[in-house]
């Protein structure tokens, strides 16, 4: 397929893909730019489409997926130093009906994550609210292979101290 193809069936599928975007956001300021950076990505990634695939199957995923990324960068928790090389997480406290904090398994599950060498400790709820292993190694200056570890280090020893839970109930 030629890039004037390319072009012409992306420009062809823009009003439907803006009426796909509703199943994502009501918003339509959100579904503009969901549609423009799904135009956007599947024009910098069309040596990737096949032409023996469905066209607009495609653009679907890449819009799911551009959605879902969007998603996941909002609920990260924002990283703030304060005097030193400590980091703090900070985020909004969620408001629930049923209040998990206060249960007893939560409270276990909180003492053994807190109970973690910091080493581990910081890596891992970096890792748990959302960042990739990549970005956790140019936030803290570490190797990505030494992030991936002690990630995996951090999760084996909270499975070794919550095994007395069981994950059905």
């Amino acid at each position: 397929m030629t890039q004037f193809e390319f072009g012409q069936k992306l420009n062809d599928l823009r009003a439907y893909l803006f009426s796909l975007t509703r199943r994502f956001t009501a918003d339509r300021e959100a579904s503009d730019d969901l549609v423009q950076e799904t135009l956007l990505r599947a024009w910098m990634h069309q040596d990737k489409f096949r032409d023996d695939s469905n066209f607009t199957g495609w653009l679907f995923t890449i819009m799911r997926n551009t959605f879902i990324n969007g998603y996941r960068k909002g609920q990260r928790l924002e990283i703030r130093r304060f005097q030193g090389n400590e980091l703090y997480l900070n985020a909004e406290e969620m408001h629930t009906f049923n209040r998990p904090h206060e249960s007893v398994e939560f409270k276990e599950m909180l003492k053994a994550v807190n109970g973690l060498k910091a080493e581990l400790l910081t890596p891992f709820k970096l890792h748990a609210t959302g960042y990739k292993y990549h970005e956790i190694a140019v936030q803290l200056g570490l190797p990505l292979g030494t992030v991936k570890t002690r990630i995996f280090h951090a999760r084996k020893e909270i499975q070794k101290r919550l095994q007395g839970y069981s994950l059905t109930s």
